[in-house]
């Protein structure tokens, strides 16, 4: 766990006062040599003339540091020579990078002792610390510091403790010590959090604080208390109890996880988390990272021994490494694993993968190499999949590669342009496929090739392009079969613009034809296996592609020509688009033969169809506040649109987002999609825009924010996925709930409930839902910017 501030006070001063006691070579003149109106000063050592520094420099350390004069500044200074220094009235006492403020301040030449006393302020590296009295042998940095109070000015939390007692360089006892964020006034009440310790022991150079008698208190009640805590006193990594996550689900119940860091060695650590999980039993998640002078890695193991409701052990583990090996050949490996097909809908939150039912593991052994006027590739990878299918619908299970070996290079020479690849690939279906579909496995050869003239003005493009696409099968249905196919052509373009005025504002217009001819002959590929290809969703980029397909196993005949027109407004002050529009369209000079079935996968009809449908797109936040995006499809045979996903966002302030996405598939699919951040109630310093936590007491007198996202599929007349919540700001807290629910099937969903309290300037307990708002509500912005906390977790 990171250091709990409360007493960073004596971890600074005892920094600062590491620098043994100063050469009194001289002692302070006379109070009389001096007006009592005017400020006087005195050194209390002696020292060399420096040079002139040519650039800023930090504090001097270690031998340089005990070099360092003592600098004393008043408005009165009485003493006796080597025996005694009096300073009174604005006390300044510097010594290096510590500086002492005071009503009073008597330094005892002989005892090398400085007694501060009257409205002590101590300000270093942006903390501030305020006390009545103190007295410091500077030497042997011994002493105390009476009712200090501290303040973390970045943090804007800070503390108080009833004694601080420096026993040496480094380390330091405090009693009674206190921490909070929340306003603190004397004899007000006890502040809406604070954490409080009988006693802490700080040891700087074993970089290790141990706090005694611990409390949280949160709205007068205790919600955490530790006999004794240890904590780390900087940046480093330290062994310890990470805050708990409490997390609830319709599928699990309620499951508590108290997660703890092990800091094995500089470069390496682990996590243990044993979770208590209402419905299901004791778990226990574990993830181990490494970094080795020619490899680094983690694993995660997510353990459940006996899962009560599935009457079986249950587990998921993945691990990610990467490696140099001899030669420069450099490996990377991605396994992921889980031990049955519900594993994604029961534990949705510890999703492995960004496609749940699909977990793939990867294994790649690669050497980049050097060629002339170019760079080249040599490879030899392994890709399987575990395939976690339901009970309502199956998936399609993609290929595995065992293996996949190949050699790309590529390259420019002036003008051109060139690239070659050559691969092999041995394709086969994971074990226990249930929709293996007719396919069957196979091996296949393939090579590509291109050569291309790049060139380009500054308002024109011109690249005529020559490639080919050749592949061999030996597959169990078809036996062995072959195929070369080249194509032809030439992307062109302009670039227009001019500067005008329009909204109130400076812009350059800028208007790009484009056109791109592609002449590919017919080859019949129908009765050859397909493994890696399928239709390109047909949108503003792939338009504009010269095959119509992704993969290698088909190539789509074309004689066509795209021509399109995009024009932009750029804001000529700050360089932001203001407004595009955009048109393109396809023209087939004779049928297309090679094409693909309604859900993608090839060998469909020919396309007999001259014009393709017209792809609009448009958008701009020329209105203030106002962002409004929208492509369309439409299709000039049925004159209707084929597809269309219009969306607009209404972003007045701060923590202020409204945004509806309205999307439509003919045929397939119609939803409507509502996100927002929204406050509901909000204080004077909120709406201000401050984020200052100088509110926030027991009471209710914090800011309302409404948030949640909601996917209704106007087809089947329900609500598909959802998020809702709320989250209450008190200044110095915030506490955030949130529940989301996802579909797992066409009759089936999970619900989670995350709750989290995040004490500003301290840490956030319960489970996280900030990942689940920013990755679900377009905009959403989090109440208080992302700071070191000091008891965050380690990294």
């Amino acid at each position: 766990m990171r250091a709990p501030p409360l007493l960073l006070l004596a971890a600074a001063l005892a920094a600062s006062g590491t620098a043994s006691q100063a050469q009194t070579a001289a002692s302070a003149a006379p109070a009389a040599s001096a007006p009592a109106s005017a400020p006087a000063a005195a050194a209390l050592a002696a020292s060399a003339p420096l040079a002139p520094a040519t650039h800023l420099q930090g504090p001097p350390r270690g031998e340089a540091a005990r070099a360092l004069p003592i600098v004393l500044q008043a408005r009165t200074l009485r003493g006796q020579p080597d025996v005694q220094t009096v300073a009174e009235g604005d006390v300044e006492f510097r010594r290096g990078g510590l500086v002492i403020r005071a009503d009073r301040i008597a330094y005892d030449v002989p005892e090398d002792r400085a007694s501060a006393k009257g409205r002590v302020r101590i300000e270093r590296e942006g903390v501030v610390y305020r006390g009545p009295e103190l007295q410091l042998d500077v030497q042997r940095f011994e002493g105390f510091f009476i009712e200090p109070t501290f303040e973390f000015l970045t943090l804007g939390a800070g503390g108080r403790a009833d004694r601080v007692d420096f026993l040496g360089p480094g380390l330091s006892r405090a009693t009674n010590a206190s921490y909070t964020s929340c306003p603190r006034e004397d004899g007000g009440p006890e502040p809406a959090w604070v954490i409080k310790a009988d006693r802490v022991h700080l040891d700087l150079d074993a970089n290790e604080g141990i706090a005694e008698g611990a409390v949280l208190r949160f709205l007068g009640a205790p919600i955490l208390a530790l006999p004794t805590l240890s904590f780390p006193l900087s940046e480093a990594r330290k062994s310890g109890w990470l805050p708990p996550t409490l997390n609830i689900d319709n599928r699990s119940g309620v499951e508590l996880s108290v997660p703890f860091y092990w800091n094995i060695a500089p470069n390496r650590d682990a996590t243990l988390a044993p979770r208590l999980i209402s419905r299901r039993g004791f778990a226990l998640d574990t993830e181990f990272r490494y970094l080795e002078p020619g490899h680094f890695g983690e694993v995660r193991l997510d353990a459940l021994p006996d899962d009560r409701l599935a009457e079986r052990a249950r587990g998921a583990v993945h691990w990610q490494h990467e490696s140099a090996l001899p030669f420069g050949i450099q490996a990377r490996a991605d396994l992921m694993r889980v031990s049955d097909d519900n594993w994604w809908k029961d534990f949705p939150n510890r999703g492995l993968s960004l496609a749940p039912r699909l977990l793939p593991s990867r294994l790649a052994f690669e050497r980049p190499f050097g060629v002339a006027g170019g760079e080249g590739l040599a490879y030899a990878r392994l890709a399987q999949w575990q395939v976690l299918q339901g009970t309502d619908e199956g998936v399609l299970a993609p290929y595995e590669r065992v293996p996949q070996a190949g050699l790309r290079v590529a390259g420019r020479r002036g003008e051109w342009v060139w690239a070659l690849e050559g691969e092999y690939n041995h394709f086969t279906l994971p074990a226990g496929d249930m929709a293996r579909g007719g396919r069957q496995d196979g091996e296949r050869v393939h090579a590509l090739g291109s050569l291309a003239w790049g060139a380009r003005e500054s308002a024109l493009w011109l690249v005529p392009r020559v490639s080919f696409n050749a592949a061999a099968y030996d597959s169990e249905a078809g036996g062995r079969a072959h195929r070369v196919i080249p194509t032809y052509s030439v992307d062109a373009g302009m670039e227009f613009e001019r500067s005008t005025v329009a909204f109130g504002r400076a812009l350059r217009q800028t208007v790009e034809p484009r056109l791109l001819y592609v002449r590919t002959p017919t080859r019949v590929q129908r009765d050859l296996p397909y493994y890696d290809s399928a239709a390109k969703d047909f949108n503003f980029v792939s338009i504009y592609s010269e095959n119509a397909f992704s993969g290698i196993d088909r190539v789509s005949d074309a004689h066509q020509l795209t021509a399109g027109l995009t024009t932009r407004l750029v804001d000529e002050a700050t360089g932001g688009e203001a407004l595009r529009l955009g048109v393109v369209q396809r023209y087939q000079f004779r049928p297309q033969q090679v094409t693909a079935q309604p859900d993608g996968t090839p060998d469909g009809e020919p396309l007999t169809q001259r014009f393709s449908d017209v792809l609009l797109l448009g958008s701009t936040n020329v209105l203030p506040n106002w962002t409004f995006d929208a492509a369309v499809q439409y299709s000039a045979d049925i004159q209707r649109s084929v597809r269309s996903i219009l969306g607009v966002r209404y972003s007045p302030g701060r923590f202020r987002t409204l945004s509806t996405t309205y999307r439509f598939a003919r045929g397939l699919s119609e939803q409507m999609e509502v996100g927002w951040q929204w406050p509901l109630v909000e204080r004077a310093a909120a709406a201000a825009g401050s984020s200052s936590s100088g509110s926030g007491g027991s009471g209710c007198s914090g800011s309302w924010y409404s948030v949640g996202r909601v996917n209704y599929s106007m087809k089947d007349s329900r609500i598909t996925d959802s998020v809702l919540g709320l989250e209450y700001d008190a200044g110095c807290w915030i506490l955030r709930v949130v529940a989301e629910r996802l579909s797992t099937g066409r009759s089936e969903a999970t619900t989670r409930l995350l709750v989290q309290l995040e004490l500003i300037g301290l840490s956030r307990i319960g489970s996280n839902p900030l990942k689940v708002l920013k990755d679900n509500i377009p905009g959403y912005q989090l109440l208080r910017e992302e700071r070191r906390s000091p008891m965050a977790e380690p990294e």
